[in-house]
Order: structure tokens, then C-alpha cells, then sequence
């Protein structure tokens, strides 16, 4: 009966002095963990904030380029965008579609029906999936197109969003006849005023109008609009130059017909001149 009363207390005793240090080890293990964790989170979430930073003006400045220097690009750089940007968009959203234009059309989500690459034939009419009719382009912007195809695709798709591009620009050309040096057809690189459109084809004869310059404009109707302009005035700085030439715009400078008659006059007198040395006077 000792022995076994002895091996009892000997059991109890070692398992009190076993649970404690158990525990302990547990309690001094948990802390580790949590304070590890987040030492090793906090700088690579203050990495991410900074990638996601868009105005961090904390980077570096540049030394091998002087701040002025960096100062004039910038400027440089906006500007250059104000005058540029605003013209493009102008002149594409204006350019009418002519012959040999190449144009692309894209409806949202229906690639079947979506097409690049469309060079407008000679008579104007392109040829696109569910429109055996086609659609007739000339003399059109590409956001009347892109309406008018939307309307014809409506009848087979829902809700159809198409847009259409203007990938080259082949048929921007205008043309100036009337009293100038240079009568002729010359291709629109650039935004070209009635001003400048004169001074391209040389110039204006002396018998030449400019107080009625006119600007024929052909509209979507296919109806030529005439526009006047008093070059006259622009050049004496009484007017502003501020109308530009669409392509496929004529310049028609017309003639002074006492300028005209004067001009005839003055190329006479040297016949006159001549004859009388012959004649003796009339």
C-alpha cells in the first residue's frame, strides 16, 4: 500500500510541474508570431501606396538636366499640346470623305460586322455586311457615317454603337481659279486659310476682286454653298482671317471689271504708241 501511495504522489507531482511550463511555452510562442507579422506587412504596404500614388512629388530630383531646362520642356511640351490636340480634332471631325479616302468601321462587340481597311470607291458607296444597299460617303463626315450605319444596322441589331475612323486622308485637296497667277488643284497638308490659299497659287492678278473672293462648300445635300470673303479687308487688318478650307473647297477669285477694263487699256498702248510712229498720228 506505501508503494502505491508513493507512485501516485510521484504522478501527481510531475504532472503539476508538467502543465505549467506547457502553457508557458504557449504563452511566450503566441506573442511571437503576432508581433513579427506586422513588421514584416507594414513596409510593403507603404511600397504599394507609393506605386499608387499619382502627385508623389517625393522621388529624387533630376541632376543631370538644370530645373530650367526641365521647367522650358514641360512649358514647351503644354503648349505644344494646346495648339495641336484642338486642331486635330477639329479638322478630323470636319474633314468630309472624299474618293480614296480609307476608313474603318467598328461596331461594339460585333466584330462580324466590323470592317478596316475600306477605300471609298470612285462613286462614293461602301459596301458593308447587312447593307447590300451600301452607304454613300462622299461628302460626309465620319460621324454622319458612323449615324447613318447605325441607322441601318438597327433594323437587325440591338442597340448597334458603331464609330468610324478616318485611317488616311487621300482625297484632302482644294482647288483656286479665277484672277490668280496659279489657277489649279493642290493638295491640303495642313489648315489652310482663303489668305493662304491665294498667296499658294501665286497670288492675285491685278484685276483680281479680292473684296468678293468666294468659297463654294459643298454640303451634305451635295449643294455647293457659297461662302464670300473680303480678302481686301483681311489685308488691310480690318477683318480677321479665321475661315479655313474644307477639303474639296474652291477658291473662285473673281474680276474687277473696271480693273478688267483699265488692264486691257494699259496692254493698248504700246499697239497705240507703236502705230502712230508708222502712221504719222491718227
Amino acid at each position: 500500500m506505501k508503494k502505491r501511495a508513493i507512485k501516485l504522489l510521484t504522478l501527481l507531482l510531475g504532472a503539476l510541474v508538467c502543465v505549467p511550463v506547457g502553457a508557458q511555452d504557449t504563452r511566450k510562442s503566441r506573442p511571437r508570431t503576432v508581433s513579427q507579422q506586422p513588421q514584416q506587412s507594414a513596409p510593403a504596404n507603404d511600397k504599394i501606396k507609393e506605386r499608387l500614388e499619382p502627385n508623389d512629388t517625393s522621388a529624387p530630383p533630376r541632376t543631370d538636366v538644370p530645373a530650367e531646362t526641365l521647367a522650358n520642356r514641360q512649358e514647351g511640351m503644354s503648349e505644344e499640346e494646346a495648339q495641336i490636340v484642338p486642331y486635330y480634332n477639329n479638322y478630323l471631325s470636319s474633314y468630309r470623305l472624299g474618293p480614296e479616302d480609307v476608313i474603318s468601321v467598328d461596331v461594339l462587340d460585333l466584330p462580324k460586322y466590323s470592317k478596316t481597311g475600306i477605300t471609298v470607291p470612285p462613286d462614293g458607296v461602301i459596301a458593308l455586311p447587312l447593307i447590300p444597299e451600301g452607304i454613300f460617303v462622299v461628302g460626309k463626315t465620319t460621324k454622319q457615317v458612323a449615324a447613318e450605319i447605325t441607322k441601318k444596322l438597327d433594323e437587325y441589331v440591338i442597340d448597334p454603337k458603331v464609330t468610324v475612323s478616318l485611317e488616311k486622308a487621300q482625297s484632302a485637296i482644294f482647288s483656286v481659279m479665277g484672277n490668280v497667277m496659279q489657277p489649279g488643284i493642290r493638295p491640303m497638308t495642313r489648315r489652310v486659310s482663303v489668305s493662304e490659299a491665294v498667296a499658294l497659287a501665286g497670288g492675285p492678278l491685278p484685276t483680281a476682286n479680292l473684296s468678293k473672293v468666294i468659297v463654294a462648300r459643298r454640303t451634305p445635300d451635295g449643294y455647293l454653298q457659297p461662302i464670300t470673303v473680303n480678302l481686301a479687308a483681311i489685308a488691310k487688318g480690318r477683318a480677321p482671317d479665321t475661315l479655313y478650307l474644307n477639303p474639296g473647297d474652291q477658291v473662285i477669285v473673281p474680276s474687277d471689271k473696271w480693273k478688267s477694263f483699265g488692264h486691257t487699256v494699259l496692254n493698248l498702248v504700246p499697239l497705240v504708241s507703236f502705230a502712230r510712229i508708222f502712221t504719222g498720228g491718227f
